[in-house]
């Protein structure tokens, strides 16, 4: 587990672009749950997560289309909500950074690590415009 004071910013870089920390089990599972449309990042401390995931997720919100809910959990931080969150992506792998788009609780895109890392934040971003594109 990381100390609370080294992911804070990592958590802040998300959180003041509109995502919401989810911290438990029951918040996951009633965020995936609402209706329309929810993006779940699974943050982390990893260096793609800070030059590729956070920055990309960020860039896909600047489109006309976006996900009516936005929330993330932290990897190696909150064990109850990633693991409440990796539940609701099955069938694909527990991986970290990632992204998940879900449609009235239907997982509807999955974004991976190894579709993260190596990629720049702008084709991580256009891929989830597409998606939005679709799904919201």
């Amino acid at each position: 587990m990381y100390p609370e004071e080294m992911v804070k910013p990592m958590r802040a870089e998300l959180s003041d672009a509109g995502f919401q920390d989810l911290y438990n089990a029951e918040e996951v599972k009633n965020a995936i749950k609402a209706e329309g449309t929810t993006l779940v990042v699974v943050n982390s401390v990893c260096g793609c997560a800070a030059r590729n995931a956070r920055p990309g997720a960020k860039m896909s919100l600047d489109g006309a289309k976006k996900p009516d809910h936005l929330v993330t959990v932290f990897a190696g931080v909150d064990k109850e909500a990633v693991d409440a969150a990796r539940e609701e992506m099955f069938p694909f792998p527990p991986s970290s950074p990632s992204m998940a788009l879900f449609k009235n609780g239907e997982l509807v895109h999955m974004l991976e690590r190894h579709h993260i890392e190596g990629r720049p934040a702008e084709m991580i971003a256009e891929n989830l415009k597409d998606a939005y594109a679709e799904f919201c």
